[in-house]
């Protein structure tokens, strides 16, 4: 090669040992694209993770195979061991099991003979993710500190972080949550303090945040969700003190709205930006949901599903179904529906939130099909305890909705058992208990329970649910006969939901501040087709209705009639769960 040949590959390696790639991709393309120009095996490699860094999946694979072909002729077993691993890394990624299974077992061909090297620590890695799959967590755990030794071994500080986030995953599935969190904050100093390479740093705060959520730890995902939002921020050159822009940059409305069709999500990320940056912006977005940054949420959404790359479409499915989430609390039913469809097609089952969106629309009978099948899919809460936690608090809700106070109790109870003493699950455990309580006309003990769950709420700076528990506490205070008490709740919940604009709450509110004002009726109801209703909802038959109202049963099997076909529902139960969600009752 001539010398100025030589001297851009020496760039290209220069700019790839400071982490900037797109410099380095763009220098050891235009030398690729001379046939007679012999790039080397580690070249390849540099290319392989320069065109991935620059969002070029499809050629990082390529200039891979190219890498481990050349690593063999060389008969460099470890390169062509690493170079197989991240073959199958890349391949599952972009959803070709098949492959990636070849490349892992090509991998595990060129490693499993050597002595104990740094390559080795991916293979240990990939045998305890999958150990854990398969539920047999001693093996993991034997796999994960295996890992460990090689990483002290090398003396990596990347590979040591990563075997320590791998320890503390087992052990969490493990239940052994103390030991898992000490492991855990140990390698987040590492990726806080901007020790590690950029594809370590981008791996631990993608595995920690969802670990933090997965958990429930709350306090974590913050702090971490933070930390990972400026280490993403432009200008981006791989570590953390490069950063200039604050947490989680500025979030515009620019592009297509959140509701927008799957099909319009880019399928690379932009030269020279961080491909990790919307799946971390897709974790923020599930913190700004809880911390009642609503607005920002939904533009943080559309956002991150500009930004994902193609082998992270998960991250896209789940900043949908926030979006939903969101939008449904807000009364926005109709985009909240075609949120949680995007989220359906990119793979995510959209589930509490669904359920949750035909409860108000009165479709009481998919709310409770939808939310039990969702629990009965979701078996192993070790994996996922928010999530499941998720479900029984909207089974809860659903339940007492259509008056099945036994099946509230018992979702309740389950909630209990799942909450132990996290802050966040204890909050939603006592939310859940202190609504059958109420329901049970136990109004002593459903202050007591939801006044702790208001002061979990609280203390975790989560207004949403705060407010929808002041509501709770608002009917029990009024059970026991303090109005004042019930008014001073309820003007705190109006106030909150405004400021959200959860538009359906904020009405509920007021119209119990109201004490019951004439109001506009929902749905065209006609004031005896709303005392009908209400009386339906209560559990009456036709003859108690008609007994009550002093009317036939024909009159009341009319007015049923009439009801159903304004509200555009098929049953009792469904009626019944619409008046309780239009504060009919």
């Amino acid at each position: 090669m001539s010398a100025p040949t030589i001297d851009r590959i020496a760039q290209a390696r220069t700019a790839a040992a400071r982490e900037s790639w797109a410099e380095a991709y763009g220098l050891l393309r235009a030398h690729d694209a001379h046939p007679s120009r012999a790039l080397t095996a580690d070249d390849l490699t540099i290319l392989a993770d320069a065109a991935w860094w620059s969002g070029h999946v499809d050629e990082s694979v390529a200039a891979r195979l190219r890498a481990h072909a050349a690593y063999v002729a060389g008969g460099d077993h470890r390169g062509a061991g690493l170079a197989s691993w991240w073959l199958s890394y890349e391949y599952e990624g972009l959803g070709r099991p098949a492959a990636a299974s070849g490349w892992l077992h090509r991998a595990h061909h060129h490693l499993d003979d050597q002595p104990p090297c740094p390559e080795q620590c991916f293979l240990a890695w990939t045998d305890a993710e999958e150990a854990a799959a398969r539920g047999d967590h001693a093996a993991a755990l034997a796999a994960t500190r295996r890992m460990t030794r090689l990483a002290l071994r090398s003396g990596s500080p990347d590979l040591l972080a990563l075997s320590r986030q791998a320890e503390a995953s087992v052990l969490l599935a493990r239940g052994r949550r103390a030991e898992a969190l000490a492991l855990l904050d140990d390698a987040m100093c590492a990726v806080t303090a901007g020790e590690l390479s950029g594809m370590f740093t981008g791996w631990l705060y993608c595995l920690a945040l969802t670990q933090c959520m997965e958990t429930a730890d709350f306090g974590r995902a913050v702090e971490w969700t933070n930390a990972a939002m400026e280490w993403c921020a432009p200008p981006w050159t791989g570590r953390p003190a490069d950063a200039a822009a604050p947490a989680g940059g500025t979030a515009t409305d620019e592009g297509a709205a959140v509701a927008g069709a799957p099909a319009s999500l880019p399928m690379t990320v932009p030269t020279g930006e961080n491909p990790f940056r919307g799946v971390c912006r897709a974790h923020r977005v599930e913190v700004l949901d809880l911390l009642g940054a609503w607005a920002l949420a939904e533009a943080e959404a559309r956002q991150a599903c500009r930004e994902v790359p193609v082998d992270c479409l998960e991250s896209a499915a789940a900043a949908y179904y926030a979006a939903g989430d969101v939008q449904r609390r807000q009364g926005r039913l109709e985009e909240a529906a075609a949120s949680y469809a995007h989220a359906h097609e990119l793979g995510r089952i959209p589930q509490p939130g669904l359920a949750l969106l035909r409860l108000a629309q009165g479709r009481a009978d998919a709310a409770v099909a939808g939310v039990d099948l969702a629990l009965a899919c979701r078996t192993d809460h070790r994996h996922d305890v928010l999530g499941r936690a998720r479900l029984l608090a909207a089974r809860t809700e659903v339940a007492l909705a259509v008056r099945d106070v036994p099946g509230a109790a018992g979702a309740a109870a389950e909630l209990e058992v799942l909450a132990g003493d996290v802050p966040l699950l204890r909050a939603m455990a006592d939310t859940a208990r202190g609504a059958v309580a109420l329901a049970e006309a136990r109004p002593e003990s459903a202050l007591r329970l939801l006044r702790r769950a208001l002061g979990g709420w609280l203390e975790l700076r989560v207004p949403y649910e705060a407010a929808q528990v002041r509501m709770l506490l608002a009917a029990a205070d009024r059970a026991v006969g303090d109005e004042e008490a019930a008014r001073l709740e309820l003007g705190a919940a109006h106030a909150v939901f405004e400021r959200l604009g959860a538009v359906p709450d904020a009405r509920r509110a007021a119209a119990l501040l109201t004490g019951g004002a004439r109001r506009r009726l929902p749905g065209g109801l006609t004031a005896r087709e709303a005392e009908v209703l209400r009386l339906v909802a209560s559990g009456g038959t036709n003859r108690d209705i008609a007994h009550a109202l002093v009317i036939s049963e024909h009159t009341v099997a009319r007015h049923l009639n009439n009801i159903f076909a304004k509200l555009g529902v098929g049953s009792r139960a469904a009626a019944t769960a619409y008046a309780f969600a239009h504060d009919l009752v």
